[in-house]
């Protein structure tokens, strides 16, 4: 999915957040050329980051809609962070926003929150982005679909998305990982004809440094009762997909307990699947929270604590070797804040560590050797 802000891959699961490689730093790369314009900071988010007729308001456009849903899902996972925060005595933390647009059309908007009673560290970004790609590039995002344009000449593109990071300070508290996005090509410049495409990516998923079945189920049934809503196939084939995508192969394990990934997706038609965007976006917060809650206050020892860091550290090495959107973005010049948003502030490695026999430990790493059904 060439997505966007600097976690730009052409599949995975990328954070959305600044802005593809620029085309005058991509001699370093070795990679397909994006062309980008530079992004302005502004002082506030404009309304719309849309260009065109698409602009307006009212406009009933799939761009149009999918903005304003990641932008209000961005709102309401804020807010939900920072009720928690305030309930649990950090009222004073709140999330930074930076906010930037391109000449062009197109801009993101980034929140951070660090240093929190409760997070450690939470990002959820939004970013909007038109582009030009060449062949190689489009043949490379969407191999299924390129045939025609093995000959044509550069591919517009349009792209959106939402993704987050959420990594508490409790270690009985899990990380969660969320990103929904949508992609259109135009017709190449130089095959008028072609058909535009179009597809969804996106999922949930939840990385814990102690197994607690209660709230595992309780996540995953969510996810579940999200996507039965539209296709009864789709939880078991997107809970698949997750288990296989995050795994450390170095390690031999996987980088948490799962939840639901999709990428590529236009196998039903593109109301559908924007509805079913929606219904998982809206499912993070249900997800969650009620598991922060529970778990925020926990007592733990500087043992629990020295083991959530080496957890961390496995959530470190996937994203910065086996994660798409990180590893392209690092290649190709993107803006790094964005890049590095999802790594915890703290994590640790200690030369060859051995696991204690703490049945909780034991168990999260039987959990992480292979796939379960929690649901």
């Amino acid at each position: 999915h060439w997505l966007v802000g600097d976690k730009t891959s052409t599949r995975g699961g990328g954070v959305l957040a600044g802005g593809l490689a620029l085309k005058s730093r991509s001699h370093t790369a070795r990679r397909p050329q994006v062309d980008m314009e530079r992004e302005t900071p502004e002082a506030a988010p404009p309304p719309t980051f849309l260009r065109g007729e698409e602009a307006s308001s009212g406009s009933s456009s799939a761009r149009a809609r999918f903005e304003r849903l990641i932008r209000r899902v961005q709102a309401e996972v804020c807010a939900a962070l920072e009720a928690v925060e305030e309930g649990s005595g950090g009222g004073g933390v709140v999330f930074r926003e930076d906010a930037w647009t391109r000449p062009g059309g197109g801009g993101g908007i980034s929140r951070v929150l660090q240093g929190g009673h409760v997070f450690e560290k939470a990002a959820v970004n939004v970013s909007v982005v038109y582009g030009v790609m060449p062949p190689d590039a489009y043949r490379a995002a969407r191999p299924d679909a390129a045939a025609g344009v093995e000959k044509a000449g550069p591919v517009p593109f349009f792209a959106a998305g939402v993704s987050s990071v959420i990594h508490p300070n409790n270690p009985f508290a899990p990380t969660l990982h969320f990103n929904y996005r949508y992609f259109e090509t135009e017709a190449p410049q130089d095959a008028p004809g072609a058909p535009r495409q179009w597809w969804f990516g996106g999922g949930t998923d939840l990385t814990p440094s102690y197994i607690i079945e209660e709230d595992i189920k309780h996540f995953h049934s969510v996810q579940k009762q999200a996507c039965d809503k539209f296709d009864p196939t789709f939880y078991p084939r997107f809970k698949k997909w997750c288990d296989d995508y995050f795994h450390i192969k170095h390690r031999g394990e996987r980088r948490g307990v799962g939840g639901i990934f999709f990428d590529d997706l236009n196998d039903h038609d593109q109301e559908t699947l924007l509805d079913f965007a929606t219904e998982c976006a809206a499912s993070v917060i249900p997800a969650y929270i009620p598991i922060i809650e529970r778990r925020k206050d926990t007592p733990f020892t500087e043992d629990h604590r020295a083991w959530q860091q080496l957890r961390r550290g496995r959530y470190v090495e996937f994203n910065l070797v086996y994660d798409r959107g990180t590893t392209f973005g690092l290649k190709t010049g993107g803006r790094i804040e964005s890049i590095l948003v999802s790594l915890p502030l703290t994590a640790r490695w200690e030369y060859d560590h051995k696991d204690s026999f703490d049945t909780l430990i034991d168990r999260l790493v039987v959990c992480c050797d292979a796939s379960f059904d929690w649901v």
